[in-house]
């Protein structure tokens, strides 16, 4: 059965933030108010956390005559992470978004879960590339959004269609908690070896992240190629949000004998994200690959000395203050930001003992180890889902 392809402008409205002279300076965001919510806060899980977020006044709120969201909205990224989204719920009951987000606020013929399945499927992901401008930074705008081709069956189709696939998913997520729950135990563990960052509590000495480092290398602003390379190469696409690794979309690239020392990532190397929307410029994460992959020009290669462990400096750079202070370092931007690798090494760290920092990473490597097996179950039920949803998209389910 074949349904009718619709604009998704003509059964929702797209509502974007306000870009005018009431947006948001870097002087009117704090720690407490009223979320001014940005790609940052959206999470897998499709929900919005806004611990660590920026936030606005009551008087700033009122100023702003758009992006205030309601109760049900699917906030949606426009920049960066193209295509990532998350649902407002009921505990936020006012916020507003930044420029790098749109609303996404469905009319009556549209059901609201069956467009969220829709958002995740590969059928969206093809109407992304159709629109992405192809840009070292990604993006995409609400004009090319209202674009976008949605089947439209009738409301009740929607329905089952939705309910059929939200079961399936509940299953994925049990899986992707699992993720999550580890994620937790091992900021947990940080917390209690190195105490919080914010206010130091066990004394360490307070240095840069320089005096833990022994090379800081960009990678290569040469062109890749979509299936021809000796070497796969990382780009800021390929680390999360979250500090992992999101091997899917690989690009390839030949170097030669002597560029090779300059542009490849090996095992235990600390890779850091040093242009991106201002949200998500400081991704961070340790290769930990046996096979080394090259590393392009929007990363930044950084092995450590005696003194340091890259999986200390990691879980540091993606604790809530590490977030906070890398943005921090870009409030002010607009569109693209970028922290240089001198930037990168005069952030303020604490420097614990190596012997407690190799310690860390021994029971970070552990839990990796136990999540690599969860991730092959994970990446199966992925599968199954993507399949059903091709087919409930398509009419054969």
């Amino acid at each position: 059965m074949s349904w009718p392809m619709v604009k998704l402008g003509d059964v929702c409205a797209l509502v974007n933030g306000d870009r005018g002279k009431n947006y948001p300076s870097k002087e009117a965001l704090f720690s407490d108010g009223i979320p001014f919510i940005n790609a940052g806060n959206l999470q897998n899980d499709l929900s919005i956390k806004c611990e660590g977020a920026n936030y606005i006044t009551e008087e700033r709120f009122s100023l702003l005559s758009n992006g205030k969201v309601q109760v049900n909205d699917i906030l949606f990224c426009l920049r960066g992470s193209l295509g990532k989204f998350a649902i407002v719920g009921k505990e936020i009951s006012k916020g507003a978004i930044a420029s790098s987000l749109v609303i996404i606020r469905p009319k009556c013929q549209l059901n609201n879960s069956f467009l969220k399945n829709y958002l995740r499927s590969s059928l969206c992901k093809r109407e992304i590339e159709r629109f992405e401008n192809g840009a070292a930074q990604p993006n995409l705008s609400a004009k090319d959004l209202k674009e976008f081709l949605i089947p439209l069956p009738p409301l009740a189709e929607q329905q089952r269609i939705a309910a059929i696939l939200d079961k399936a998913d509940a299953i994925r997520q049990k899986r992707q908690q699992a993720i999550k729950l580890a994620d937790d135990f091992l900021r947990s563990v940080f917390l209690e070896m190195f105490g919080d960052p914010v206010t130091n509590p066990k004394g360490w000495t307070v240095g840069t992240i320089r005096d833990l480092v022994t090379s800081v290398n960009y990678g290569t602003s040469a062109k890749a190629s979509e299936t021809d390379g000796e070497f796969p190469i990382l780009r800021m696409g390929n680390i999360t949000y979250e500090g992992k690794w999101d091997f899917t979309d690989l690009k390839y690239i030949d170097l030669s004998e002597k560029d090779q020392d300059k542009y490849l990532a090996k095992k235990g190397d600390l890779l850091f994200n040093r242009t991106n929307s201002k949200e998500l410029v400081g991704k961070t994460a340790v290769f930990n690959e046996e096979e080394s992959m090259a590393i392009a020009g929007y990363l930044i290669r950084v092995r450590t000395n005696e003194l340091g462990n890259p999986w200390y400096i990691s879980a540091y750079l993606n604790s809530i203050h590490g977030k906070q202070t890398l943005l921090n370092m870009c409030k002010s931007i607009v569109g693209m930001a970028n922290i240089n690798a001198q930037e990168l090494q005069d952030i303020q760290i604490m420097l614990p003992p190596l012997s407690l920092q190799d310690r860390f990473a021994s029971i970070v490597n552990a839990v990796n180890e136990r999540l690599s097996k969860n991730a092959v179950s994970s990446n199966y039920l992925t599968d199954l889902f993507n399949a059903l949803s091709q087919k409930a998209f398509s009419g054969q389910l």
